[in-house]
């Protein structure tokens, strides 16, 4: 069962680089929690051990993601702050597909998170599987 975010809200319009600055916050969030699953690879896994290139592999693909989600974060970063303020759009459709809740709480929201979705201190908890 689908929940409408918004519910029945009226559509806003919100500053366009306000948007990509979220955007770019969520892109930030995703390689932090990539990067975290780099050390639990490594494990006690020796260089001689018969899966050892597959493994180097998986690790160098993992690195690449945190580079390519950085990079996008960068990018859509550097071409928000040639976009004037005055720029509007409307999120409602677009946050109203996006699947995970914290993220559409945080795209939807209209503020800035500061931090990331699972600080290192913090317990791991509840995930939505799909």
């Amino acid at each position: 069962m689908q929940i409408d975010y918004q519910g029945h809200a009226p559509h806003a319009e919100e500053s366009l680089p306000a948007v990509l600055m979220r955007i770019v916050t969520e892109l930030h969030d995703v390689a932090y929690l990539i990067e975290r699953i780099e050390p639990q690879l490594y494990g006690n896994r020796g260089v001689a051990s018969p899966d050892a290139s597959e493994h180097v592999m998986v690790l160098q693909g993992i690195d690449l993601a945190v580079q390519k989600t950085r990079g996008l974060a960068e990018f859509i970063d550097t071409i928000t702050a040639s976009i004037p303020d005055t720029w509007l759009v409307d999120v409602t459709t677009a946050v109203n597909l996006v699947k995970l809740a914290d993220m559409k709480k945080a795209l939807g929201s209209g503020m800035l998170r500061h931090g990331h979705s699972q600080p290192l201190t913090k317990a791991s908890g509840d995930f939505e599987a799909f």
